[in-house]
């Protein structure tokens, strides 16, 4: 805060400059700390009720036990939609330490699954959760929705492009043989 007390007076010196310049932004601003505000609000919910361990264990519970030894492509494809609906919080500390220990039945190791985690943050960059979303779109005059709609097939195909990277350079591998 002093930093932009300091860089405002100086860049504008008079103080209807400063007002103008922010009065220019204030919507991006007040969007974005909403934002910020309402997605702590979220994840706290998520994480102080418990919701966050049911929803991994339910996801879990419906895996096969022949397909564990796929664990990590199949973290890596849930990455996609669950940090685009929930905060990278409640995914990485709520849900993939579950996934992380029942790989590590299969012989998967932690740092595998941590790999495979990430695939899916090109994709999360979109997301409405995303603050930084709503300012980049706010300082080019682009609607989100618009942007989404554009952009939404990229992040996909940019997510599976790391994923097909990841197995091929050995991040993470497509079958885990067992411990």
């Amino acid at each position: 805060m002093v930093s932009f007390a300091l860089a405002v007076m100086l860049n504008y010196p008079k103080l209807a400059e400063q007002k103008d310049r922010i009065a220019s932004h204030a919507a991006n601003v007040l969007a974005v700390t909403s934002l910020i505000f309402a997605a702590g609000v979220f994840t706290g919910i998520l994480s102080g009720t418990g919701m966050v361990d049911a929803m991994a264990k339910s996801v879990l519970s419906i895996i096969p036990p022949a397909f564990g030894p796929y664990l990590p492509v199949f973290t890596a494809i849930i990455s996609m939609p669950f940090t685009f609906f929930m905060s990278n919080d409640a995914f990485y500390f709520g849900i993939l330490p579950v996934i992380a220990q029942t790989a590590a039945r299969y012989g998967i190791s932690a740092e595998e699954i941590a790999r495979a985690s990430i695939i899916g943050q090109p994709f999360h960059l979109i997301s409405p959760l995303v603050p930084s979303l709503y300012l980049l779109t706010g300082l080019a005059k682009v609607d989100v929705g618009e942007h989404q709609k554009l952009a939404i097939k990229w992040g996909i195909f940019i997510s599976l492009m790391l994923m097909v990277g990841g197995l091929l350079f050995g991040a993470f591998p497509l079958y885990h043989s067992g411990s």
